[in-house]
C-alpha cells in the first residue's frame, strides 16, 4: 500500500472523538516513527476566553502519539495508554492546531511515546509523554 493510500485509510477510520475535533492525519514517517495530525477546533471545546479545555488538548496529543505507532507498525491492533503526562506551556485557542507524535521506543508489548502540540499562533503549547500497552493483531 502506498503512503497516500495509508493516509487515506487512516483518515477514513478515525474514531468519532477525533472526527468531532475535525482531526486528520497529515503525514507520517514510518522509519522515524513520527506522525503529524491537524485539528480544526471550534469554540465549543473551550472553557473561558476561547481557551481549549485541557482534556481536549490531551486527546489531540494522545492521538498523534498513537498514530505514530499505528503508522510505524502494521501489526498493532490497539494501544491502550498506561501512563500519560501532559505539560501545558501556552494557551491553545480555538482554530487550526497541529499535533506531532513520536515513537521513542517500542518493544513487543510496551511503547514509549512523545508528543507536541502547536497552537494557532505557532507556539509550542503543550508536550506529552506516554507509556502504552501494545496489543498486536492475532496471527491466523
Amino acid at each position: 500500500m502506498s503512503k497516500a493510500e495509508k493516509l487515506k485509510n487512516a483518515n477514513a477510520h478515525l474514531p468519532p472523538c477525533l472526527q468531532v475535533l475535525h482531526g486528520a492525519l497529515l503525514d507520517f514517517d514510518d522509519t522515524a516513527g513520527t506522525a503529524e495530525m491537524q485539528f480544526d477546533v471550534s469554540e465549543q471545546f473551550c472553557h473561558s476566553v476561547n481557551v481549549v479545555q485541557g482534556g481536549n488538548v490531551t486527546v489531540m496529543l494522545d492521538a498523534a502519539m498513537s498514530h505514530a505507532l499505528f503508522m510505524q507498525q502494521a501489526d498493532v491492533a490497539a494501544i491502550p495508554t498506561l501512563e500519560l503526562k501532559v505539560s501545558f506551556l501556552e494557551p491553545t485557542l480555538a482554530g487550526r492546531i497541529v499535533a506531532r507524535g513520536k515513537v521513542v521506543k517500542c518493544g513487543k508489548s510496551i511503547a514509549f511515546l512523545e508528543g507536541s502540540l502547536i497552537n494557532p499562533a505557532g507556539q509550542l503549547a503543550a508536550v506529552a509523554s506516554a507509556t502504552a500497552k501494545v496489543v498486536r493483531k492475532k496471527e491466523d
